[in-house]
């Protein structure tokens, strides 16, 4: 699809999420995190040392802080509200010419499902936008896009790979042929001359204020 997903916290190993999911269990049970010695023996690991390395890793990564001098001074992100998602953002596309865009995990965007629609099992991700070209569709530079991974239809926003570059526009029909339209008429139609792939449907659009992007 054009967009690589990783996790929240980006690429943890296996062994990792297993231990980060290990410590978020633990703690909804017990009301506290475990102790290095709690983490060892779950683990099976050969001394509490293995455990503290694995806990680095994750603090490293952002997924975890711990208090210094603290005996369990695991500190794990808060659960979040219910209807409540962390969306990443991965880099931004253009809104304009297609072009080539490096991908990279840009942190998250928190979105309510609910008021939204979307399906909690939705595949959903975002992109900051570069551009001008989808002013008419109320969507400037600087704003980010939340997109989910399904078929398109007529009208609807899309972050699309065409001929090999990606570009966000709007995804039309004629004689039954697809293809995108910018909603400046700065900007001309873009017409497949050899594929078309859909990436993503926008389906939310966030906006920061002017003085945070600065």
């Amino acid at each position: 699809m054009g967009v690589q997903m990783d996790t929240m916290f980006g690429k943890l190993t296996a062994k990792q999420q297993a231990v980060l999911r290990f410590l978020e269990n633990f703690r909804e049970g017990a009301g506290v995190p475990p102790s290095l010695r709690e983490i060892q023996g779950h683990f099976g690991f050969a001394s509490p040392n293995a455990a503290a390395k694995h806990l680095a890793a994750l603090e490293r990564k952002g997924a975890l802080k711990r208090a210094a001098g603290r005996a369990r001074g695991l500190q794990l992100p808060e659960p979040l509200p219910r209807g409540i998602a962390e969306v990443p953002v991965f880099g931004t596309i253009p809104a304009g010419g297609p072009s080539l865009e490096s991908e990279g995990r840009d942190g998250c965007v928190r979105v309510d499902l609910d008021s939204l629609g979307i399906p909690k099992n939705a595949r959903t991700f975002a992109l900051r936008v570069r551009g001008d070209s989808m002013v008419g569709a109320h969507i400037v530079d600087g704003d980010i896009v939340v997109l989910e991974f399904k078929p398109p239809s007529h009208g609807r926003v899309v972050a699309a790979l065409i001929d090999g570059e990606s570009t966000l526009k709007t995804f039309l029909l004629r004689g039954g042929k697809p293809y995108l339209r910018a909603e400046n008429p700065n900007y001309p139609d873009l017409i497949p001359a050899r594929e078309l792939v859909i990436q993503g449907v926008m389906v939310a659009l966030l906006r920061q204020a002017e003085f945070s992007r600065r």
